[in-house]
Order: structure tokens, then sequence, then C-alpha cells
């Protein structure tokens, strides 16, 4: 179990939101992906908030930021999530002789034919793990903005489209500091979520070196049963249905005054951009269509709020030399901000 706030609530495996809101019905498209988090389990032991997370980055056509110290299985989540949802997967490991041309790809000298011709990089995929993307120079960092923000990629002068559906998925270590490029806040803002994984309790952490013990192999899925229960038609379906859950002009009143809170908040240097509203919004409606419910409650925004707006705001010099946490003053946010009836 992810530690709180450290992600959005978890489904059980009926499909009922632990604020029992409802069953999640019938909808075979939320059903597929319900069922996506039984078969990630398999692989992957206590990260239910982040799979949560990311099927909710994936209704949405957003990224995510992965943070969490080496070996909470980033990678291996990735490749199972890919697998259960039947989409192709490449992983890149950034490091600081990157160039950008080995994410978005280059043009090739072919000496049969005489001519130029593009070779596609790793960014031509369906989930792409950006593997401590804050240890590459900023211009390489920047090569993934605009295959995040427009889904395409342009060399010399062509604009050449990405896979659908397509998510980043950036981590970054926040214990190593040494060696590492601060990603600047035009390309933290493009992520719709920024979840971190806990390391595991005593329980889960004694389930994963049982399966070890019982010959499991991260490099070998199938052979741990993780099958492919939806697809890309499956997603496509439920991005639809997302779009058609209903949000109360009260609703988007109480998302407005979270945001603007940050921009007045003592402790914070940068506040919430509207973009960052528009991305609160757009992770409540989906996280309110998996829990079976076709209208956004106040609560669904509070369950995205830290999760959406965590990676948004910069803390003052002096907060930070203080020992203030951004989740902490913005559950203070939470707290004070009036919630619409």
């Amino acid at each position: 179990m992810s530690e709180q706030g450290s992600g959005p609530p978890v489904l059980d495996s009926t499909g009922q939101d632990p604020a029992g809101h409802g069953p999640a019905g019938h909808d075979p498209a939320r059903q597929a992906l319900l069922d996506v988090r039984r078969e990630v389990a398999k692989a992957v032991v206590g990260q239910d908030a982040t799979v949560t997370g990311m099927l909710i980055a994936l209704l949405s056509q957003g990224h995510v930021l992965l943070e969490g110290v080496p070996g909470v299985a980033k990678t291996l989540l990735v490749r199972a999530l890919s697998a259960a949802l039947s989409l192709d997967t490449k992983r890149v490991q950034f490091t600081p002789d990157l160039m950008p041309g080995d994410v978005t790809g280059s043009l090739v000298y072919d000496s049969h034919t005489s001519e130029f011709s593009f070779r596609e990089g790793p960014v031509f995929t369906n989930l792409l793990l950006a593997d401590e993307i804050n240890r590459t120079p900023p211009k390489t960092q920047a090569s993934l903005l605009e295959a995040m923000e427009e889904r395409q990629v342009s060399v010399d002068g062509a604009s050449r489209p990405l896979p659908a559906p397509f998510l980043v998925a950036a981590t970054q270590n926040p214990v190593e500091y040494e060696g590492t490029y601060p990603l600047p806040e035009a390309q933290l803002d493009r992520f719709l979520l920024k979840l971190t994984m806990p390391l595991p309790e005593r329980r889960e952490e004694m389930e994963v070196i049982r399966r070890h013990a019982a010959g499991f192999d991260p490099r070998d899925l199938a052979a741990a049963g993780v099958r492919a229960v939806a697809g890309a038609a499956d997603l496509e379906r439920a991005r639809q249905a997302v779009a058609a859950v209903s949000v109360e002009p009260e609703i988007i009143g109480y998302i407005v005054d979270l945001v603007r809170a940050t921009r007045s908040a003592p402790s914070f240097q940068l506040g919430v951009s509207p973009r960052g509203a528009t991305a609160l919004l757009n992770a409540s409606r989906s996280w309110a269509w998996l829990s079976g419910r076709s209208f956004v409650t106040p609560d669904d925004v509070k369950a995205l709020a830290l999760p959406c707006l965590r990676h948004r705001v910069t803390l003052q010099p002096e907060a930070q030399m203080d020992g203030v946490r951004v989740d902490d003053v913005l559950g203070s946010i939470l707290a004070s901000v009036p919630v619409p009836r």
C-alpha cells in the first residue's frame, strides 16, 4: 500500500472505491482497466496506487513523473503495465552524454540509396520509460517536450506523429543530487502526475522475497502469469466515457480556489498555473469514472490534488532551509479551502 498522500486512492478488487461512492458497474472498458491492476500485481507488489495513477494518466492523455529510490520496481511496473495493456514499451537510460537524437531519432545516410533516411528513436513507442531523467543535460531533456505536448517529433523540418496511446513515465532519484540537472518548471508542468513510490512495508517486502525464492524472474513476465487483458481500443472507449463525466460549476470553482491558494501561500515562491488546474480537472474526471461515477465530487479533487500539484509549485528558499515539505503546505491548503456542499 502506498504511503499517505503519495498517489491517488486505490480501487479494491471489486472496483469499489474506498470512499464508498459506488461500484464500478459493468462497463466493459472500465472492467478491463480494473483487470489490468490485477495483472500488474502478479509482478509488482505493493504499488497499487502507482498503477492507478498510471491508468489515470493514460485516460487523461498525460504523463507521469515517478520518484523513488532505486529498487522499488519502477521499470518492472512499466513493463508489466504495458504487457497487461498489450502496448509497446521502451526504456531510455538518461546519462550526461545522451544526445537529443538518441531519444527522438535522427537522419542516417544510406550508402545503398545515397539518401538520408529517418531512424526512429525509442520515443516511438506507447509507454516510454525515461529512467533518471534528471541525469541528462537540459538540451536532451527538452527533446521530450514536443513529444510530450504535441505527441510528435520534428527532425529536419518534418513532423512525425508518435503512436497512440503515448505516455512518458520519467523517473528521478530523490536522494542523489550530484551530477543531476533539475527539471525546469516548463518541463515539470508537462507531467500530469508526480507519484512517489515508497519502500514496501514489511509484509509486502516478505512477499517480494518469497516470490524470488520461488523462482520469479522479472525478465519473464509471461512466466509470472501476466497476460494482456486490455488494449488500445479499450483505452479509447474509456477516454470517450471519461469525457462524458460531468463537472458541476461548484467543482470547477473548488479547483480554481485550490490553485489560486497556492499562489498566495507564503511558503511558495511559485504557485500552480492554469495548466495545473486543467490537469487536476482531467485527473479527477478519470478517477471519478474509474470509481464508477458519471460526475466529479470534491473527494475526487482532493484525492488527486497532491499528485497533480506537488511538482508544479516551488518552495521559498527560507521554507526549504526550515525543512518545509511541499505536501504539508498543500495539505494545509486542502484543509483551509472551503469544500462545496
